[in-house]
């Protein structure tokens, strides 16, 4: 197993020049990093992390906390909602590698305590956190705000010292995607939203809304739904309005598995998409454009969401302030929107 010593002969430079380039601690010059870089990587060369924590060296290790603080993570992972967001966390995968990080997961949800998870997070050394889509009043997003341990929020507001976020301009998404119906059309749209204490939520809702007025048609609350974001809870309350209302020509799904939801139920009760109804979705996840239609969607872009986290987070380890980062959305018209008929 080659060692630093074997590194620094091959590179032609210390052992503490070694140790500062994979830890990251001063400033080398560009070229000397790169040797040394070359060296190790020929040599197979790892450093010794644990090591380096106990000898003061700076942490290369970032945490990741996801959705709800009191449930496991992994068990909350594979719900068809949270899909979206499995993409982001390969974009950080990736990042965070690039970097020299490894991403440290903790392995028990957090207590009730606003202290207890940056408790658990200072006791694993980590260089900082980036926390996925918690929802509004988890106990860690206030926490770790005050802690000034490095965080970086996706799909949450949170702003301090140490914290910033990276989200999506949901309101101009939804916007787009409503004129986009009004524009073929429609004006009895029908909508199936998310929670809306969530910042995306809300802000989805805002731009619906926006557009609406801006082309005078009134809101017509009679046609509105409120889900939980997922797949079954969606289908439910499009059945449900499918039993009250039938005189909306277009259906807007504030996420692309709730649309896979609202699908299948127009599918049930004899309604072709889009000859019938037409249908949008929001994220353009991998599914949407295998769905039967393909789906018009939003395309959020999970690859600068998650490499703009990690890099947002080295900012704050490195003790520069980071202003939020607002990822602008597209439209993608697929085959489930079009005109309405007659």
């Amino acid at each position: 197993m080659a060692t630093s010593e074997d590194v620094a002969r091959l590179a032609g430079v210390s052992r503490a020049t070694v140790s500062r380039v994979m830890s990251g601690t001063a400033r080398v010059s560009e070229a000397t990093r790169r040797r040394v870089e070359a060296a190790a990587a020929s040599l197979g060369y790892e450093p010794d992390v644990a090591a380096q924590s106990l000898s003061g060296a700076r942490s290369k290790t970032i945490a990741l906390g996801f959705f709800a603080n009191d449930m496991w993570a992994l068990s909350q992972m594979i719900r068809p909602q949270y899909h979206f967001h499995l993409d982001v966390l390969r974009h950080i995968e990736e990042a965070a590698a690039k970097a020299g990080y490894d991403l440290l997961m903790p392995s028990r949800p957090a207590s009730a305590s606003s202290d207890s998870y940056v408790r658990l997070l200072r006791s694993r050394r980590v260089a900082g956190t980036i926390m996925v889509a918690c929802p509004p009043g988890d106990v860690r997003t206030q926490a770790l705000i005050e802690s000034r341990l490095p965080t970086v929020f996706i799909d949450t507001i949170g702003v301090g010292p140490s914290a910033t976020y990276v989200t999506s301009d949901n309101t101009d998404g939804a916007r787009q995607i409503t004129e986009h119906l009004l524009q073929l059309g429609h004006r009895r749209i029908a909508r199936i939203t998310g929670t809306e204490t969530d910042p995306s939520g809300h802000d989805r809702l805002a731009g619906i809304r926006q557009a609406l007025a801006a082309h005078g048609v009134a809101e017509d609350t009679g046609l509105a739904r409120k889900s939980d974001w997922s797949v079954e809870g969606a289908y439910r309350e499009m059945l449900e309005l499918l039993d009250r209302r039938g005189d909306f020509t277009a259906v807007i799904a504030e996420s692309d598995m709730m649309a896979i939801g609202i699908l299948r139920a127009l599918h049930e009760h004899g309604l072709r998409v889009a000859e019938d109804v037409s249908l949008t979705g929001f994220d353009d996840i991998d599914l949407s454009a295998f769905a039967s239609p393909p789906l018009t969607t939003v395309r959020q872009d999970a690859e600068a969401m998650g490499v703009g986290a990690v890099h947002a987070l080295l900012d704050l380890v490195d003790g520069r302030s980071v202003a939020p980062l607002v990822l602008p959305t597209e439209i993608v018209i697929r085959s489930s929107t079009a005109a309405p008929r007659g």
